[in-house]
C-alpha cells in the first residue's frame, strides 16, 4: 500500500507541472511573443480559465502528502521553511498580477503588471527545479527526521548543503527551459496570428536549449547522485518511462515542423510526465534522502501513515479524482479552440 501511495503522490505532482507548467510557461514568455496590449491580452486570455484550476493539484498533492507520509511533509515543510514562504509570495503575485492587470486601462498600471507576471512565473519556473534538485541529491536530515536548509552556503554539493548549489541551480535553469517550451507549444496551439507564429519560433529554439541543459542535468545528475540511474538501468520497467522521455522530446520539433499543434503540446506534456515518473522510479523507495547517512534517509517504508488509514483513504482518493478528473475534462472541453477575445468568459 505505501508503494502504491508513493505513486499517487508522483502521479499528482506530474499532473501539476503538467498544466500549471503551461501557465508558467506563458508568464515567461508573454513579454517576448505578445508586443501589444490586444495580444498580451490574448496571453492572458488562454490561461485565463484554467490558471487557477491548475494549481489546485499543488494543494491536492501537498495534502495527499500531509496524509500517506506525515514524516516527509513535516521534514520538507519545516526545513524548506524560507523557500516554501518564497513560493507562496510568488504564487500570489502571480495570482494578483493575473487578476488586476486589466482592471485599469492605463499603459503603466499594465505594464507594471506584465513585469510582475513575468518575473513570478520566472522565479517559479527555477524554484521548482531546485526543489526537484534537493529531492534528487538528497538534504541534511538529521537521526531525528529533521533538517535545516540554508538558502545557500558556499554552493557546493556535500554532507550539508544549502538549498541553492550549482547542481541545484542547473536543474533549476533546466525547469525554465523546460516549461518556457511548454507554454510556448501551448501559446502556439492556442492562438493564432502574430503570437501563434512568435509561439512557434520559440518553441523551436526552445527545444534545443531543452536537449543542450538536459544533457547537462544528465551528467551532473550522475556524479551528484549515481544510484538514481543504478536503480533505473537494475528496473528493467522502468526502461518504458525512459523511451517515453526520448519520444516525447522527439516528438516537439517532428510535430513543429508537421504544424500540428496539439500533438506538439501533447509531446511536451510526455516528456514532461515521463521525465519526472524516471526520477521518481530511480529514487524508490526513497523519499527523501540524507546526505548525512543513507540511515537517515525517509522511505516509502519509514515514514508512511498507518496501514488502515492508507486502506480507507484510497477509497477517498479515488472518489475524489474521479470528480476532479471529470470537471478538469468539462473545463478544458468548454474551452477548447482558439482563443477569442469577443467571446465573453475569457476574462482577463
Amino acid at each position: 500500500m505505501q508503494t502504491l501511495w508513493f505513486w499517487i503522490v508522483a502521479v499528482m505532482v506530474a499532473v501539476y507541472v503538467v498544466l500549471d507548467g503551461f501557465d508558467f510557461g506563458a508568464g515567461i514568455l508573454h513579454l517576448l511573443v505578445a508586443k501589444n496590449d490586444e495580444e498580451r491580452r490574448t496571453v492572458f486570455a488562454a490561461i485565463g480559465p484554467l490558471w487557477d484550476g491548475n494549481e489546485v493539484w499543488l494543494l491536492a498533492g501537498g495534502g495527499v502528502m500531509f496524509f500517506a507520509f506525515p514524516k516527509v511533509y513535516a521534514a520538507g515543510f519545516s526545513g524548506f521553511y524560507l523557500p516554501l514562504m518564497m513560493v507562496l509570495w510568488l504564487l500570489i503575485l502571480r495570482g494578483i498580477s493575473i487578476e488586476f492587470r486589466s482592471l485599469e486601462e492605463a499603459s503603466m498600471w499594465r505594464s507594471f503588471w506584465d513585469g510582475v507576471f513575468f518575473l513570478s512565473s520566472t522565479l517559479m519556473a527555477i524554484v521548482l527545479g531546485a526543489a526537484l534538485g534537493n529531492v534528487i541529491r538528497g538534504v541534511p536530515l538529521g537521526p531525528d527526521g529533521y533538517f535545516r536548509g540554508p538558502l545557500f552556503t558556499n554552493f557546493l554539493t556535500g554532507s550539508e548543503p544549502g538549498v541553492l548549489d550549482w547542481y541545484t541551480v542547473v536543474v533549476g535553469v533546466f525547469a525554465l527551459c523546460v516549461l518556457a517550451m511548454h507554454g510556448a507549444l501551448f501559446l502556439w496551439y492556442k492562438t493564432t496570428g502574430s503570437v501563434q507564429e512568435r509561439s512557434r519560433s520559440l518553441a523551436q529554439r526552445l527545444w534545443l536549449a531543452v536537449v543542450v541543459v538536459g544533457v547537462l542535468v544528465t551528467v551532473a545528475t550522475q556524479v551528484v547522485r549515481p544510484a538514481l540511474f543504478a536503480n533505473l538501468v537494475g528496473r528493467p520497467l522502468t526502461w518504458i518511462l525512459a523511451v517515453g522521455v526520448a519520444v516525447g522530446i522527439a516528438g516537439v520539433p517532428v510535430m513543429l515542423k508537421r504544424g500540428e499543434e496539439l500533438k506538439a503540446f501533447l509531446s511536451s506534456a510526455v516528456f514532461i510526465t515521463c521525465l519526472l515518473a524516471a526520477t521518481a522510479a530511480g529514487a524508490f523507495p526513497t523519499m527523501l534522502a540524507s546526505t548525512l547517512s543513507p540511515a537517515y534517509s525517509l522511505t516509502v517504508t519509514n515514514s508512511s501513515a498507518g496501514s488502515l488509514s492508507l486502506n480507507v483513504g484510497l477509497f477517498w482518493w479515488v472518489l475524489a479524482i474521479v470528480l476532479a478528473v471529470f470537471y478538469f475534462v468539462m473545463l478544458f472541453r468548454s474551452f477548447k479552440g482558439k482563443v477569442d477575445l469577443s467571446v465573453e468568459g475569457y476574462g482577463h
